[in-house]
């Protein structure tokens, strides 16, 4: 026995022997018997004769993947962590929600001091969100705050770079450890690894940055947003550059690039390989290394020739003829070239490896952009051409609505920011992708309102639904109603007759008390009057009482027939996101005075439909009241006959489309609104004389008496509306149409029994 357990253990010797012999040199290169895991090297194959089989590169260069000025995935997090301690942040976690639960989403911006610098691009942003209706002056009230302290340069080489800023946070009684806060931040990093070092500790804040590596961005909790230049508009912005039937799919050219070229450091390696795709023709891409104080000392041979090609395109040129842009990387991620391609409908072709798009929680950027691999340079062109006309349209019209939507200015930006976040309050009812990604867009679709896609007023054709097929009268009403004569009791009359009318609401907007039940008409429908507060914001106030989808807005002296009414809404179910109304108006820029137009006159053109006889969709009424800052209702409620205009440019800035004017028996005699008072006669007189035509863009006849001077301070008043509107939206939204809907057969010599509206003939 003892024999056999000694040739047990000599032969289990001898293996072991040969196997260390004739295999150590590959055991030695196991990390589990070097214990350097991280040292680890590929085994790359040995050949039996190197002169036969030369080498045309060395085994060291293939060991390092990518640019060697790159930081690791590695190396960027252990910066991150070494910074920022707060790394697992969620909102469950990092944010008190119970702030948020008493005043809504209120955001305070800390008061600034005066000797501490303030870039223009932040500046912007705390302008954005002071104007807006998510401001409040009390941090008392406020669920989240933003620090009055410049974070959007922290290249501590760079004149804006703002220093000591840990010191100065932590001396803010409110900053509880960056707890509910939201910092800003554009550039991060320096010269050679702009690395994501904000140089400050920004605890358990919420970072909204540019240039985001999603190996540092925090899911659910932070927010990418895009790189912009300090020149972007503080509002409005430009229109981007794809109009309807202007553009084919097909432009000029196929892929286009013209940029810097850098030479060495960080982002050097994409644009360096960037001429390989050029061919002359249908692909333009051309680099320059002339930037930058000391390139001269680091040009290759390729520089002098790349700087003569590059003259010879125009940057604008190439935008305006190509289908598809290439947007690499630069020393950071992000670029402003981003924002320009989406303006200019050239698709982007991103190249920026590990970079959190911008709102990429809310939009769909695999609809508007093509996110391609740095390392896979060479396949883009043909992986582009591939793409079928078809596709590169919807592409097209998708980088139109998300730069109109989110990026064409500041404020659109911060906006979509705070939404997002205001979203992850109430994950029940926050926006689906949906309505982030179709028109007219996540910032336009009211959750408060619903999170049903029927109950608005965009969807009906993607939903497969249509509006309900009745309508809510309201009636504005500013003088007593004492007899049957009165106008207003002939309307409700007229109304109450319409097969589609649900019921009738009249606002009451006088300081006296509205009269008796038994004095107002017996209708089939139900009248209830409500109490107004003595502002003509209110006729646009979402009153509960609204249940059907469409509104009839009419103002006491109007004048109709049921069949206009009928024919009205009847078009209205056609187009339930335009306002579909009887008297118009129109807008034209004065060119002499430099400022916007408003004309009652008859001319071919119309862009307002005044909500005296004019029916919209009551989704409206959300957005008049709680999408629109305070500031700008109290506007309208300061300027007489202001808050039809501001209903009618909310439209235009929603739909980007013009209203529709029906067919109306009667001339609309123009009214001068009253707020309070309502003395019996006095309120609601129309201008004393008719109107009569005369050229289109003409001044107001001056008429003598105390009417005619009524009537001219009333044009003024609409004039300065007009001006101070377009100039808070930043651009003028109106649209204007020459399109004028009657009912079929209406003016045609055919029997009266074969007209569907009969009574619309004129006798």
């Amino acid at each position: 026995m003892q024999t056999r357990k000694k040739y047990i253990f000599l032969t289990f010797v001898a293996s072991w022997l040969l196997l260390f012999f004739f295999g150590g040199d590959q055991l030695r290169h196991f990390t589990f018997f070097s214990g350097r895991k991280a040292e680890a090297r590929r085994n790359w194959p040995h050949w039996t004769d190197r002169s036969l089989l030369k080498s045309f590169a060395d085994p060291e260069e293939l060991q390092s993947d990518g640019d060697p000025s790159l930081p690791s995935p590695r190396e960027r997090r252990a910066a991150w962590l070494s910074i920022y301690k707060n790394s697992r942040c969620r909102m469950e976690t990092c944010f008190d929600f119970s702030r948020c639960e008493k005043h809504g989403f209120k955001v305070f911006t800390y008061p600034r001091e005066r000797d501490q610098p303030l870039s223009e691009s932040y500046g912007k942003i705390l302008a954005s969100i002071e104007r807006s209706r998510y401001y409040t002056p009390n941090p008392e009230e406020a669920c989240l705050f933003i620090l009055s302290i410049d974070t959007l340069d922290r290249d501590h080489l760079s004149s804006q770079y703002v220093r000591n800023v840990d010191e100065k946070i932590h001396s803010f009684p409110l900053w509880n450890g960056g707890r509910n806060h939201l910092i800003f931040n554009l550039y991060s990093g320096t010269w050679p690894n702009y690395t994501e070092d904000l140089g400050f500790d920004i605890g358990q804040a919420i970072l909204a940055k540019a240039s985001f590596y999603t190996e540092s961005f925090r899911p659910g909790f932070d927010v990418s947003i895009p790189l912009f230049s300090k020149d972007h508009p503080q509002r409005g912005g430009e229109k981007g550059w794809l109009y309807q039937d202007s553009v084919p799919p097909k432009k000029k050219y196929l892929l286009v690039f013209k940029g810097k070229r850098y030479l060495t450091g960080i982002g050097s390696g994409t644009r360096n390989a960037l001429h390989h795709i050029h061919n002359g023709k249908d692909i333009i891409s051309l680099t320059t290394c002339k930037h930058g104080k000391d390139w001269e000392k680091h040009k290759d041979t390729r520089c002098d020739k790349d700087n003569v090609d590059y003259e010879k395109f125009d940057y604008q040129e190439l935008l305006h003829n190509s289908t598809f842009c290439i947007v690499p990387r630069g020393r950071r991620l992000g670029s402003f070239r981003f924002l320009e391609a989406l303006q200019a409908a050239c698709i982007p072709v991103l190249l920026s490896d590990g970079w959190e798009l911008p709102f990429a929680e809310a939009i769909d950027w695999g609809k508007a952009a093509v996110v391609g691999n740095e390392r896979l340079l060479l396949q883009i062109p043909s992986a582009v051409r591939c793409i079928h006309p078809e596709r590169v349209l919807a592409f097209q019209q998708q980088t139109q609505f998300l730069w109109d939507a989110y990026f064409s200015s500041v404020d659109k930006i911060v906006h979509t920011t705070l939404e997002i976040i205001r979203d992850r309050l109430l994950p029940h009812r926050s926006r689906s992708r949906f309505l982030w990604n179709t028109l007219p867009g996540g910032l336009l679709a009211l959750h408060d309102f619903s999170t049903h896609l029927g109950d608005f007023p965009f969807y009906y054709l993607q939903h497969g639904s249509s509006p309900s097929e009745k309508f809510t009268a309201l009636i504005r009403a500013v003088s007593p109603a004492g007899s049957l004569s009165q106008p207003i009791l002939r309307l409700i009359q007229a109304v109450s007759g319409s097969q589609y009318c649900a019921q009738i609401l009249v606002l009451w907007s006088c300081e006296k008390p509205p009269p008796p039940s038994k004095k107002w008409p017996q209708t089939t429908v139900p009248l209830t009057v409500i109490q107004g507060r003595g502002k003509l914001s209110d006729r646009f106030f979402p009153y509960a009482a609204i249940q059907t989808d469409a509104v009839l807005s009419l103002d006491e002296h109007t004048s109709l027939s049921t069949s206009e009414v009928d024919f009205a809404f009847v078009v209205w179910r056609s187009f339930p996101e335009r306002i579909v109304g009887f008297p118009t108006q129109s807008h034209f820029w004065d060119a002499e005075q430099r400022r916007w137009g408003y004309t009652s006159e008859w001319t071919n053109e119309l862009s307002i439909v005044l909500t005296a006889a004019a029916f919209y969709h009551r989704y409206y009424h959300s957005l008049f009241t709680e999408y629109l800052p305070a500031g700008l209702r109290e506007l309208v409620d300061g300027l007489a006959a202001c808050e039809d205009i501001l209903m009618n440019v909310l439209v235009a800035a929603v739909t980007k489309l013009p209203p529709i004017k029906v067919t109306q028996r009667k001339q609309h005699k123009e009214t001068v609104p009253q707020q309070v008072g309502c003395e019996d006669g006095d309120a609601g007189t129309p201008p004393g004389g008719e109107r009569s035509p005369s050229p289109p863009r003409s001044p107001p006849a001056k008429v003598k008496g105390t009417a005619g001077a009524v009537g001219s301070r009333h044009f003024s008043q609409r004039q300065d509306c007009l001006n101070q509107l377009a100039d808070w939206f930043g651009y003028m939204p109106l649209v204007s149409s020459q399109l004028r809907l009657d009912p079929v057969l209406f003016k045609d010599q055919v029997s009266v029994l074969r007209k569907k509206y009969p009574r619309l003939e004129k006798p």
